[in-house]
């Protein structure tokens, strides 16, 4: 097999890819399944099996920090095997065919070996990317002028100077 790239984008992982197909085919299959499992049934599968992408998008975000984006992954693998569950209750109420419900479980079983690779091999998904555009640092002290005026009359109060920065004309030469 030759060597994979390095993904740019959680939309670029296969994972991503297969998982965001499982949540649509889902969606069109329970479609067909009767109206009084809208709130239940439909709603619990498809909501599972669309936060699967989900979670692994939300690792991407975090894939700087090695326990966070493993921590969200983990979350992903939850809610593949939730998706699981799901399947395999529309197989028993005879919604999904046996067939139907082994494929989809496969296709489950394998976004959570990929997942699980993820996981495994974290360290090569995370930490700084060289392409990451980072705002540049800020001096958050700024000294303005002479300070020592304000440093003699501090040292007679007993208290540290403070560079006011201005501060003088938001008082508008009001007196203590």
């Amino acid at each position: 097999m030759g060597e994979l790239s390095h993904a740019r984008s959680f939309r670029e992982l296969i994972v991503y890819q297969k998982s965001r197909k499982l949540a649509r085919d889902l969606f069109q299959v329970s479609k067909a399944f009767p109206r009084e499992e809208t709130y239940s049934l439909t709603d619990q599968m498809r909501r599972a099996s669309r936060s699967v992408g989900a979670q692994i998008a939300e690792a991407w975000a975090k894939h700087r920090y090695e326990r966070s984006f493993v921590s969200k992954l983990t979350d992903a693998d939850g809610e593949q095997y939730e998706t699981q569950h799901w399947i395999g209750v529309a197989g028993d109420c005879g919604y999904l065919s046996r067939q139907q419900v082994v494929a989809f479980v496969t296709r489950c079983e394998e976004i959570g070996r990929l997942i699980g690779g993820m996981i495994a091999n974290a360290d090569l998904f995370c930490g700084e990317t060289p392409t990451v555009l980072r705002e540049p640092g800020v001096d958050y002290i700024v000294t303005i002028g002479n300070m020592s005026e304000a440093n003699s009359q501090s040292r007679s109060l007993d208290m540290p100077a403070v560079e006011t920065g201005g501060l003088d004309e938001f008082f508008n030469g009001q007196d203590e």
